[in-house]
Order: structure tokens, then C-alpha cells, then sequence
């Protein structure tokens, strides 16, 4: 039974989408053409395991991605189920093929000299929506708060006293993040201005302007706008998490502190950032080492 029969399953039975056709076509006939090439095999019926197996070791050995290679086990997984519904082989050969991991990504954040070059840059104007702009950057940059937390910040839960803050996080978890003395005097700065605004605006320390409460897409806006020109992919709120725990554990503080700071449930979710410390590294001593 050939592969053209069940691109035919597909077509006239499945009724799936051109997209869906011509990607399993792409796969099925680049496998069979290794199957051939390699093992002399005309039917994909008569392919074992192992053969399987080294046809992915095969597309390892090329760099392609572990998403790629997943695409490509998923289109012979599902031919094989078709030839076995057919009746055309007894037992198929990704029985015991399973997906590659795929790895985490590395997290996106800005270098620390970038960093202090956008602060600078995007000083706050006589306007309310320019000092509300910059204290969206540091209240993220400086503590590391998530979106949610940074929408539903209240001045109340503000200590200027003891210049730390209190955060609702996630599974409705506390906690409190310091700050330091200069970010005091820009919050009270930036709070004047907001009052002097919107006198009856409530407690909220981020709001539009408007004078209502901030949404997400606002908070997006302003930090996509603001992160144009210092990173090339994401521009997120998140970004400024990152680079907040990322700048943190550059400058000597322990995973455990991050992870208290970060509020995340345990230390495996803090860990992704020693990567990032171990890829900074590698790239200085790429460039820096003679014999590298």
C-alpha cells in the first residue's frame, strides 16, 4: 500500500486542508526516499523500529529543529495507523517512537547598559501619560512583578516607610519586594503628578488616562513601544521580568532570593536563568578567550 493511497485517504476521506495534505506528502516522500536509499526497502510496510529510529538520528545529524522532527514522526505515525486499519501490516514500527523534548527557550531580557540607556532615555514629561509611562518600566524593571500584579498595585500597598511593596500573586500568594530609595522618590514623584491628574482616581498606582484602572493591552502598549530598538524579538511586560532576575543573579543574588522576589512556586522555575548566565558566559569567553 503506497504512500500516494493514503495522501488520497486524506484528500477524499479526511477531507483535510491543502496545508495538512502537502506537509504529510513532503515527510511520507522524504522518508520513503530514505527507506530506499538506505535499506532498499520500495515498502514502508516492511520498515522496522530501528530503521525508524535512524531515520530520525538522520535528521538530528541535519540540525533540524525538535519541533521539525516531531512534525515529521506525527506524519508517519498517522500513515502507519492508516495501514493498520487497512489490514496492510499487523504491528507498526512507531510503536515505541515517541516525540523528542522540546527545550525551553532561554528567556528574552535587555542587557544591563541598554537597560540603563532606555531609563534615561524616557525621562518623564510635563505630561501625566509620559510620567505614567516611565514609572510602568521601573515598577517592572525594579521588582519584577508579572502584568496581573502590576495592574491590581495599590498605593495603599505601598511601604514608603520600609520601601517595599506587597504583591497579590498567583493562587492568591503575598509577597513583598523591596525597592530602593531612588525608585522611592519616583514613585512619590509619579504619584503627585497622578493625583494632581485625577484627584478622585482611587487607589490604583497604574491607571489611563483617563484616571480609570490600567488593562492589559495598555500596559503591552507602553512597554512594546519602549523596548523597540534594545531587544529584536519579544517586547513584552515579561521581558522586563526576565530582565530583572536575569540582571539579579548577573550581580551575585542567590537563585533561592530570585525566586522569593519572582513569587514562583519552587526553584525549578527560577533555574532557567542560570542558562542565561551560562550562555552570557560562554559568549564572553568566546570572545574574549585566544584559543576559543
Amino acid at each position: 500500500m503506497s504512500v500516494n493511497q493514503f495522501i488520497r485517504y486524506l484528500q477524499t476521506e479526511k477531507r483535510s486542508s491543502v496545508h495538512t495534505v502537502l506537509a504529510y506528502q513532503k515527510d511520507l516522500r522524504g522518508y520513503d526516499a530514505f527507506l530506499k536509499e538506505q535499506f532498499e526497502i520500495d515498502r514502508p510496510e516492511e520498515a522496522t523500529t530501528e530503521m525508524v529510529r535512524t531515520w530520525i538520528v538522520g535528521l538530528m545529524d541535519k540540525k533540524l529543529s525538535p519541533g521539525s522532527i516531531n512534525r515529521k514522526i506525527s506524519s508517519l505515525k498517522a500513515f502507519y495507523n492508516y495501514l493498520l486499519k487497512r489490514g496492510a501490516l499487523e504491528k507498526s514500527p512507531m510503536q515505541n517512537i515517541h516525540s523528542l523534548k522540546k527545550g525551553s527557550p532561554l528567556p528574552v531580557y535587555v542587557d544591563e547598559d541598554k537597560m540603563h540607556t532606555l531609563l534615561k532615555e524616557i525621562l518623564p514629561g510635563d505630561d501625566f501619560a509620559s510620567a505614567r509611562d516611565r514609572m510602568v518600566l521601573l515598577v517592572l524593571y525594579a521588582t519584577g512583578i508579572r502584568l496581573s500584579e502590576l495592574i491590581t498595585l495599590k498605593v495603599s500597598s505601598i511601604d514608603f516607610a520600609d520601601n517595599r511593596l506587597k504583591v497579590l500573586g498567583k493562587r492568591n500568594k503575598e509577597r513583598i519586594i523591596p525597592f530602593s530609595e531612588s525608585m522611592k522618590e519616583e514613585m512619590l514623584a509619579y504619584i503627585d503628578v497622578k493625583e494632581k491628574k485625577f484627584p478622585l482616581a482611587g487607589d490604583w498606582l497604574i491607571v489611563t488616562n483617563k484616571g480609570e484602572k490600567a488593562y492589559p493591552r495598555l500596559i503591552y502598549r507602553i512597554v512594546h513601544t519602549a523596548l523597540s530598538g534594545y531587544t529584536a524579538t519579544r517586547k513584552s511586560p515579561h521581558v522586563l521580568r526576565h530582565t530583572f532576575a536575569t540582571h539579579l543573579l548577573n550581580n551575585g543574588a542567590s537563585l533561592n532570593a530570585i525566586k522569593d522576589l519572582l513569587g514562583h512556586a519552587d526553584l525549578s522555575s527560577t533555574q532557567i536563568y542560570t542558562h542565561t548566565s551560562i550562555e552570557k558566559l560562554k559568549s564572553i569567553y568566546s570572545q574574549a578567550h585566544p584559543r576559543a
